[in-house]
Parts: structure tokens; sequence; C-alpha cells
């Protein structure tokens, strides 16, 4: 057997569920952030989304803001860092936008308390 991480989901897919994000992408991604071999997969197809919707002819900063607080308080802690990563690797609004939400949620507190 391989040991090597699963290439299902591909960061298009779930680049395509975070545009959607209706119920059904919604329990999708919690159990996709239940398995931490994925984690990376998860990541990639969050970069493609936010860097889709940077591309696109209107910027929905609501839309991104909503998706920063969801993932913000339904990633477990491993995945907080990360996330906040993403969200500061770049100037665009979009990322503006996708960090505020995630810091709203308060998920990077939650993951690492202030001693």
């Amino acid at each position: 057997m391989n040991a090597e991480p699963a290439a299902f989901p591909d960061r298009e897919t779930v680049a395509d569920k975070l545009a959607t994000l209706g119920e059904p992408e919604r329990a999708w991604l919690a159990l996709l952030m239940e398995n931490p071999q994925q984690d990376e997969n998860l990541l990639e197809g969050l970069g493609l989304y936010i860097d889709r919707a940077a591309a696109a002819r209107v910027l929905n900063t609501l839309k991104l803001e909503r998706l920063g607080e969801w993932l913000g308080a339904a990633a477990p802690g491993r995945l907080q860092g990360r996330l906040m990563e993403i969200a500061r690797s770049s100037q665009h609004a979009a990322y503006a936008a996708f960090r505020a939400g995630l810091a709203r949620s308060g998920g990077l507190d939650r993951a690492y308390p202030k001693a």
C-alpha cells in the first residue's frame, strides 16, 4: 500500500465547494477538515478560491468575510495558524476581507490562548 495522502479532493474541487458554501458544502468541508492528511488539499483549494476572487471583475468582500468567519469557527486548532498565514499572504482586498472574517471568528485565539 502507498502511504502518500490521497489526491482526492483536488484543489479545484475544494475551491468550487468554497465558492458555493451551502449547507451540503459546509458538511463536506467539515468532514475534510477532520482528516489531517487532507490539510494541504484544503489549504491549496482555499488559496485558489481567494486568487479567483481577487481576479474576478467584482469583488464580493462580504462573501469572503463570511467564509473567513465560518472557517475560523469550524477549523480545528492545527489549521488556524495556516489559515491566518494564507490570509496575510497578500495585501489585496480579497485577502483583507478573508482576514477580517477570520479575525472576527476568534479561531486563532481559541487555538492559541494568551498566557
